[in-house]
């Protein structure tokens, strides 16, 4: 299996160096509402994950499903406007998938976004919260399985799985700018349902600030594969609360957009001191 994915990767990396032929530092990734993102990018190249050889489809509306070259304050990046979840039906070899091959393209660093629900009862809609760590046992885990040791050693080191000299960065970059961010804890579930009140106090107990449906399986073999990685999360709806309300998939998706500014301008700045 370990091979074949590996030859897969390969056949990918040669279709999009023909695409385009710079050597990206920085991988990108645009959660839930934050494909606009891309307009911050100077872009020279976009392909569609339709047409690049083994990559999977996304079929999540707010997630445009293409692969974005070009440079961000200087940087040769790529990033992906889309990104695909387990909840729709993919293995979790399938989600890290593109991971790998930015990995292969060239890059070093990986940042990652997403829309999360707000578990710390100090958190509000439209907060950022860097990701100090994360609980990923709700979800399966992307290096089960053989292991290629191109990619990476069979039991790697999660000490450290969101470099805290980014996160330390990003700050500097967040006070510069005026505005605040919040720094806590990533737990995934699987999703598609967005959590009961039950499971909102379980994580709430188990020590999460945030909880969301993406990000830790990237982050994983990110980390497998020596990639330096920074994420953050968009608050767009929180959990632990009062009121009868419900969450709605538009209400995240305004939410994020909202917040998209302020992420930009991280991820931007991020890429520039690199």
């Amino acid at each position: 299996m370990g091979k074949k994915i590996l030859k897969q990767i390969e056949e990918t990396v040669e279709y999009l160096r023909k695409q385009y032929k710079h050597k990206p530092s920085v991988g990108i990734v645009l959660g839930s509402g934050l494909g606009s993102f891309v307009d911050h990018i100077e872009v020279e190249k976009e392909v569609a994950y339709a047409d690049i050889p083994h990559f999977p489809v996304s079929t999540v509306e707010g997630h445009k499903g293409k692969l974005i070259f070009g440079k961000l304050s200087g940087k040769t990046v790529v990033a992906m406007a889309g990104r695909f979840h387990y909840y729709e039906g993919y293995g979790a070899q399938d989600v890290v998938y593109p991971i790998r091959v930015m990995k292969f393209l060239g890059i070093e660093t990986l940042l990652l976004s997403n829309a999360a629900g707000g578990v710390n009862t100090s958190y509000q809609v439209g907060d950022i919260m860097i990701i100090r760590d994360h609980v990923s046992f709700f979800t399966p885990n992307p290096l089960i399985g053989k292991n290629t040791s191109e990619f990476g050693p069979r039991f790697p080191d999660m000490s450290e799985p969101y470099r805290k000299q980014l996160i330390t960065k990003a700050k500097e970059i967040a006070a510069a700018n005026g505005f605040e961010v919040k720094e806590g804890v990533y737990v995934a579930v699987t999703g598609p349902t967005f959590e009961t009140r039950a499971e909102y106090k379980l994580i709430q107990v188990l020590g999460g600030d945030v909880v969301g449906m993406s990000t830790v399986q990237e982050a994983i073999v990110a980390n497998h594969m020596g990639l330096k990685v920074f994420a953050a999360s968009v608050v767009t709806d929180v959990g632990i609360r009062d009121a009868e309300n419900i969450i709605t998939h538009e209400e995240v998706l305004e939410a994020a957009k909202a917040a998209e500014p302020k992420l930009a301008t991280l991820f931007r700045e991020l890429a520039a001191s690199l």
